[in-house]
C-alpha cells in the first residue's frame, strides 16, 4: 500500500489530511497518511503557547502567534471553499476575527472530517532519508511521551511546517550592553508588558506593524519603528512614529541613520523568519527566501529534485488557508495518479514563466493579482471547489486602501464573503477599543 507522511498539522498539513479525507469520502482509494506533529495539538501557529524558547520536551517552540492577536488581513480572503465560516460558526461573523476564533475554524473542518486519527502528536520529525534504489523514504520519528526513536518507510513526503518560526535575527552595535529587554517578534507573547514602556521595533512588514499597533492599543507609553527600505508610511496616531534604520545601542539610547536618537526601554525584532528544515539532508532541504515564487519548487509545489517530496505553503503571502488547500488538492492528485507530472522541461519552463513575472511585480496590488492567478492555475487542475479569485483580488485591494485610511481602523471594516455571497456584519465593537479577544467575546451578539 502507498504511504504517504505529512509534516506538520498547521493549516498546511491539515489541509492536506482533508484533501485526502475529501477523495475517500466520494469513494476512491486513498494512500495511508500519517501526519506528524511536533505539538500536542494541531493548528499549527494557531495554537496558541505561552512558551518561549524550548519546549517542555526541550524542543524548539514553533509558536510565533501572541496574546490579544487578531487576522490582519480579511478572513474572507483565507476562507476555506469546502467549509465556510457561516457553516462552522452558524451565522456570520465580522471580518478580522481574533486568533482563537480562527484556531476553532481550522480545528472544525478536520474535525468534521474525522482525520485526527492519523496524527501522531507531540512526535517531531529527526530526519528524512530517500533510497533511490527502493524510491522510497524512510522518515525518523520521536514521540516524546515515550521518549521512543523509530524508522518507517514512506513513498511521498509533504513537508509542510511552515516558515514563520526560525527567527532571523540581525546584529546591532551595543546590543550586547544594551540595559533593556532585548526580543526578536517570535518570543513576543503579551503586550501588556510594554505598557508605559518606550519602544523601539526594528522591520517594516506585517510583524512590525501590528506588534506596534498591539503595543500602542494597549498602553505603550510610545513605538518607535525603524526601518532598512522604506517607511511602511501610514497614519500612525502621535506617539507613534517611524525612523530609519537604528544604527547602534548606548545603554537605553538608541542611534538611527539619520544621526536622531532616543531613549528606549525595549527592543523588538521584526526582522523576519528563515525556511529552516533541519530533519531533512541537503539533497531534500529546500532552500529558499521568502518570496512570492520560491526556488527549487516546480508549480510551487513539487520539489525539483524530487518528485515524491512536495512542500506546501512555502511561498510569500497574500493568499494563505485556501491556497495551501490547491496546492495540497493538487499534491494529493499526483500522488494518486490523476496528474500526470509533465515532462521537466515543461516544469522548468512554467518555473521560469512565473519567476520571470515575479521580478516585475512593484507593489502590492501586482503581487496580489500574481498570487491570485497562481491559485488559478492550480485551481483548474483539480476537483477542489472553485472560488471568485477575482473578487478575493478586490478584497485584498480594498482592504489594503483601509490600512492606508486609517491603520487603527481598518479593522472595523466588513466585507461580503466569496463563498456564501452574504455580506459580513460590521463588529460589536471597534478594534482600538476591543481588548479582550476570546472566542465567547467576539461571537457575542
Amino acid at each position: 500500500m502507498t504511504r504517504v507522511a505529512v509534516i506538520g498539522a498547521g493549516p498546511s498539513g491539515l489541509a492536506q489530511l482533508r484533501a485526502f479525507q475529501s477523495a475517500a469520502k466520494k469513494g476512491a482509494d486513498i494512500p495511508e497518511v500519517v501526519c506528524f506533529e511536533k505539538q500536542s495539538d494541531w493548528g499549527g501557529l494557531w495554537n496558541y503557547t505561552w512558551r518561549t524558547g524550548l519546549d517542555e520536551y526541550g524542543e524548539p517552540v514553533h509558536g510565533s502567534m501572541y496574546r490579544y492577536l487578531w487576522s490582519n488581513g480579511p478572513k474572507e480572503c483565507l476562507e476555506f471553499a469546502d467549509y465556510s465560516f457561516e457553516e462552522h460558526f452558524g451565522k456570520p461573523i465580522a471580518s478580522y476575527p481574533p486568533r482563537a476564533v480562527l484556531w476553532d475554524y481550522i480545528k472544525g473542518r478536520v474535525e468534521k472530517a474525522d482525520v485526527r486519527k492519523w496524527v501522531r502528536f507531540s512526535t517531531p520529525v529527526r530526519m528524512v532519508r530517500f533510497d533511490e534504489e527502493t524510491r522510497k523514504f524512510t522518515v525518523t520519528a520521536h514521540d516524546r511521551v515515550e521518549d521512543r526513536m523509530y524508522d518507517e518507510e514512506f513513498d511521498y513526503v509533504v513537508v509542510a511546517t511552515g516558515h514563520f518560526s526560525t527567527p532571523n535575527v540581525p546584529y546591532f552595535e551595543g546590543v550586547k550592553t544594551f540595559n533593556g529587554r532585548v526580543l526578536h517578534a517570535h518570543d513576543f507573547r503579551d503586550a501588556l508588558e510594554f505598557k508605559g514602556k518606550d519602544i523601539l521595533i526594528v522591520g517594516r512588514s506585517y510583524s512590525a506593524e501590528d506588534i506596534g499597533s498591539q503595543c500602542w492599543k494597549y498602553g505603550a507609553k510610545s513605538v518607535t519603528t525603524s526601518y532598512r527600505s522604506k517607511p511602511m508610511g501610514f497614519k500612525w496616531p502621535e506617539n507613534f512614529e517611524e525612523r530609519p534604520l537604528l544604527t547602534k545601542l548606548e545603554n537605553k539610547t538608541a542611534y538611527f541613520l539619520d544621526g536622531s536618537s532616543k531613549q528606549v526601554d525595549a527592543l523588538i525584532l521584526c526582522t523576519g523568519y528563515q525556511h529552516h528544515f533541519p530533519f531533512l539532508p541537503d539533497e531534500l532541504r529546500l532552500k529558499t527566501a521568502n518570496r512570492l515564487w520560491a526556488d527549487g519548487l516546480y508549480k510551487g509545489v513539487i520539489f525539483d529534485k524530487n518528485p515524491q517530496l512536495f512542500y506546501i505553503g512555502m511561498q510569500d503571502q497574500f493568499y494563505t488557508f485556501n491556497m495551501f488547500d490547491v496546492q495540497v488538492w493538487w499534491a494529493r492528485d499526483v500522488m494518486m495518479g490523476r496528474i500526470e507530472l509533465p515532462p521537466e522541461e515543461e516544469l522548468k519552463a512554467n518555473f521560469d514563466m512565473w519567476r520571470a513575472r515575479e521580478e516585475t511585480l512593484e507593489d502590492a496590488e501586482q503581487m496580489i493579482w500574481y498570487q491570485g492567478d497562481y491559485v488559478k492555475e492550480l485551481l483548474a487542475e483539480t476537483d477542489y471547489p472553485s472560488f471568485d479569485i477575482e473578487g478575493t483580488n478586490k478584497t485584498f485591494m480594498a482592504w489594503e486602501h483601509h490600512k492606508a485610511e486609517n491603520i487603527m481602523g481598518f479593522r472595523d471594516h466588513a466585507y461580503r464573503s466569496l463563498m456564501t455571497g452574504n455580506l459580513s456584519p460590521k463588529h460589536h465593537t471597534p478594534w482600538v477599543e476591543a481588548l479582550d479577544d476570546s472566542v465567547e467575546e467576539y461571537l457575542r451578539n
